[in-house]
């Protein structure tokens, strides 16, 4: 796995930070500007063996072994394929005026089923990549813990429905204007970064459950379930 040049690791505790740049963000953009520096701290700690990587073979004795930080990790794993494009054009996943032109490109591409990619140079081609990538994560780990297969069932099919209504939400007069309100007011419109987010947080879930496995009492399970973001449990 890639080290991205992050070669000094000198307290575990340091895992405890792994993904805190994440938590508590809004704006699209920042979230993307955190991804770019999260990812490589994330892969380094893993490189280097102070976490137990993929985050779902983790038990509950290791290092951030808790089901909270298995969804959280888990999450970043998927996502780790966005900062990786090399050339990055972010208001593909994130401007407004460009959501049309991505979600029509992405839906154009044939999915793919590595978790291992190739890009293109292509901005607006490799976003579709690593979308797909995350995905494809997402079902190997699924696969490793024994995840529910109904939950992952049809995974790239469910993501390409997803986007054929954002583009209906993007073709209406007035979308623009929407999603600058919903943004002020902290939700979340449909903007791809948000899509794919959205999708790597529900699939995570249910991974770090399965993880989990006797360990998640049923609080614990009615806890996830209830809970939008991995944040809201500590």
């Amino acid at each position: 796995m890639a080290n991205f040049g992050w070669t000094r690791v000198n307290k575990p505790a340091q895992a405890e930070d792994a993904a805190s740049d994440l938590r508590g963000l809004s704006d699209p953009a920042a979230f993307l500007a955190a991804l770019d520096k999260v990812v490589p701290r994330y892969l380094d700690l893993a490189d280097n063996g102070v976490l137990v990587y993929p985050a779902c073979k983790r038990k509950s004795g290791d290092l951030l072994g808790d089901i909270s930080a298995i969804w959280e990790h888990t999450r970043l794993e998927a996502m780790r394929y966005v900062p990786m494009v090399p050339r990055q054009d972010i208001s593909l996943l994130v401007d407004p005026a460009r959501q049309a032109e991505m979600i029509d490109a992405f839906l154009r591409q044939r999915a793919h089923d590595k978790t291992v990619v190739d890009f293109t140079g292509t901005a607006i081609e490799d976003y579709g990549i690593a979308i797909y990538a995350g995905l494809n994560w997402l079902n190997h780990c699924g696969a490793l813990v024994g995840a529910d297969p109904q939950k992952f069932s049809g995974t790239l099919r469910s993501f390409r429905r997803v986007m054929v209504v954002a583009q209906q939400w993007w073709a209406i007069d007035g979308a623009a204007e929407r999603c600058r309100q919903l943004l002020e007011a902290r939700e979340r419109p449909p903007l791809v970064f948000f899509l794919l987010w959205a999708e790597c947080t529900n699939l995570a879930r249910e991974i770090a459950i399965a993880a989990a496995g006797p360990n998640a009492t049923e609080d614990t399970i009615s806890r996830m379930r209830a809970a939008e973001d991995p944040e809201q449990l500590t």
